[in-house]
């Protein structure tokens, strides 16, 4: 049985500072950030809101798309979140809802 990957987006707020990670449960990643146990740039910054997510069931294609979305510029990376989420809702209760 293959498992699903996750790119992701967190953000402090719209239009804030964004983190871009990868993982294999989103909903406890997500969750995570959410109670800052993630020490680094989302602490800092308080980045909770979960606004965008890719699924993989190759976990070598969502770190080579982690990576490209990572090099983007700031405006190609509002651009893909404003297309697929553009009231930027936190999308966490998604996977735990």
């Amino acid at each position: 049985m293959s498992k699903t990957h996750y790119v992701y987006i967190m953000a402090s707020a719209k239009n804030g500072t964004l983190y871009i990670g990868v993982t294999n449960d989103i909903g406890r990643r997500a969750a995570e950030h959410r109670e800052g146990l993630v020490s680094g740039l989302t602490k800092k910054h308080a980045i909770k809101k979960l606004i965008y997510f890719e699924s993989f069931a190759d976990i070598g294609l969502a770190i080579g798309r982690q990576t490209r979305l990572k090099k983007w510029k700031r405006r190609w990376k509002m651009e893909l979140i404003e297309t697929a989420n553009p009231a930027w809702n936190d999308l966490f209760e998604t996977f735990t809802g």
